[in-house]
């Protein structure tokens, strides 16, 4: 079918002028596109309307827009109170309650309305798009456009086909999502899209480290903002989307993915959405608010003891992880030993991947009361992370944590875990990021750039892999799965070929479908 979504004339119809509404409007203006936007509760599109224009006029004022441009931009949205004015529009995008009834109902009274040369996208963002189009009478011209909150601030659009979508609608509306100065990624009907399935692997796992009482759910925010680079840690993240909305989400992904192990809820997160404590948006989730303002709790002291000399056990697995290492071991001037084996009271150091100190210490045959680990796989950025086993003695433990924080950065110390706290969040969600890939549900390049722009993350679980080495990956991950006899951990076919034939986790399959 010849449809032009480059046409200078397109005018863009949005039904339901909330949250997502307005902002689907705005960018849809603000793209160079005539807009109708439509809303069943009377005088909603109006507001919807002069919302925007306050928020726009804010941008002038700080100098972030022209004035002609505000003015531009206002011209070409168009308030309606009559559903049939969609028929004007080349694209109608449907932003309505979240349930699939509602939903269905809407595009039946859009099935009359449109011509089968009109799009009509859903931006759902749990709803399968196929089920959605069900009822449709042109199913094949009704596709999935989710976009995030807030949707001018956030560049990513995900674009999802149906089952009976025809290819024409879902280049169609690549190229609208591009216009409306969004990032396009084009991901296959699925539970979670790409987006929020990617987020089943760091926040579940560090909500499992956190049950294990391995850190408290603060430490665990401090340690993935630290070396690991994450703007922001899983629970402060869970605080600002809401409590209720990531339970949901949770309990959602698990029920369409038949209780995939890997996906389960997590008994914490239930627990704060039934009792009301929701996040920003109640004033208390995982941390309290004051003003809107986050309260962080106190970080634990660091000791100033120091130990007099420290035995390192060196790896030639690690050798360049430790190589800095050593170097400020040599700075905080504690003496190093050399020997084979450490004297009577020095303080035992490891720098495990993948490992927990008690496994290690077993395996090795050290002295437990003197052994701790330290964290080395995304450097030296505090705050540090200084592990100890249940053997480790209290002595031995502030020692390791005042040498640690010997220069001034903070050092956290956890109990025992294997792979600590960072490399299991992160291995887990360079292992969810896999079988995304595997399943086909985005290519790389996309399930890199969905994470980036849709969750913030420094880097996409596919680069992520790269970057630590998917070897490493799959060592945390058989690590992991070996302690704990855990389905969760298993390894993704997509890492373990790569990791067996030496490739990148970037790297296509061999057949690549069209």
């Amino acid at each position: 079918m010849a449809y032009d979504a480059t046409r200078k004339d397109m005018i863009i119809g949005v039904v339901g002028t909330g949250t997502m509404g307005r902002g689907i409007v705005q960018v849809s203006a603000q793209g160079g596109m005539q807009v109708i936007a439509y809303d069943e509760k009377p005088g909603a599109a109006e507001a919807a309307k002069e919302f925007i224009a306050k928020l726009l006029a804010s941008q002038v004022e700080k100098g972030r827009l022209p004035a002609e441009h505000m003015q531009a931009a206002l011209d070409r949205i168009t308030v309606s109170s009559d559903l049939k004015d969609m028929a004007k529009a080349h694209c109608v995008v449907e932003a309505i309650f979240e349930r699939l009834d509602i939903k269905q109902e809407m595009f039946a009274r859009l099935d009359e309305i449109c011509g089968p040369e009109t799009i009509i996208a859903t931006n759902t963002s749990s709803l399968p798009v196929t089920a959605i189009a069900a009822k449709s009478k042109h199913a094949g011209r009704i596709g999935g456009m989710h976009f995030f909150n807030p949707v001018p601030l956030m560049k990513l659009v995900e674009i999802i086909p149906g089952l009976k979508t025809e290819q024409w609608v879902t280049d169609a509306l690549m190229t609208i999502g591009r216009r409306m100065t969004r990032e396009p990624v084009l991901c296959v009907d699925s539970p979670g899209f790409l987006v929020n399935h990617i987020g089943r692997g760091m926040g579940p796992e560090c909500q499992r480290i956190l049950i294990e009482d391995v850190a408290t759910f603060y430490e665990i925010d401090r340690i993935m903002t630290g070396a690991p680079g994450f703007r922001m840690g899983p629970f402060t993240l869970a605080d600002l989307v809401g409590i209720d909305i990531g339970s949901a989400a949770m309990e959602s992904m698990y029920q369409q993915f038949y209780q995939e192990p890997a996906y389960a809820p997590s008994p914490l997160t239930t627990l704060r959405a039934v009792g009301g404590l929701l996040g920003q948006k109640t004033g208390q989730g995982w941390y309290k608010y004051e003003g809107g303002k986050k309260i962080e709790p106190d970080a634990r002291p660091t000791p100033t003891v120091r130990p007099k000399s420290v035995w390192l056990r060196t790896s030639e697995h690690n050798q360049d992880l430790q190589a800095p290492f050593i170097e400020y071991l040599k700075s905080t001037g504690v003496e190093i030993e050399v020997g084979p084996a450490p004297s009577k009271d020095a303080l035992i150091i490891i720098t495990p991947v993948g490992y927990d100190v008690t496994t290690a210490v077993a395996e090795l045959k050290l002295d437990a009361a003197r052994t701790v680990a330290v964290d080395l796989l995304f450097g030296l950025k505090g705050p540090r992370t200084v592990m100890v086993s249940p053997a480790t003695d209290p002595k031995f433990r502030d020692q390791a944590q005042g040498l640690m924080g010997h220069d001034g950065q903070a050092a956290i110390v956890i109990n025992d875990s294997p792979g600590f706290v960072a490399q299991r969040a992160v291995a887990a969600l360079v292992n969810v990021g896999c079988n995304i890939a595997q399943r086909a549900i985005g290519v790389p390049a996309d399930i890199d750039k969905g994470a980036k722009l849709g969750l913030g993350y420094p880097f996409g679980p596919i680069e992520w892999g790269d970057r630590i080495g998917p070897k490493r990956v799959l060592f945390i991950l058989e690590r992991l799965f070996e302690f704990y006899r855990d389905p969760r951990y298993k390894p993704s076919p997509w890492l373990k070929r790569r990791v067996m034939l030496g490739l990148p986790l970037s790297a296509p399959e061999g057949l690549v479908r069209g």
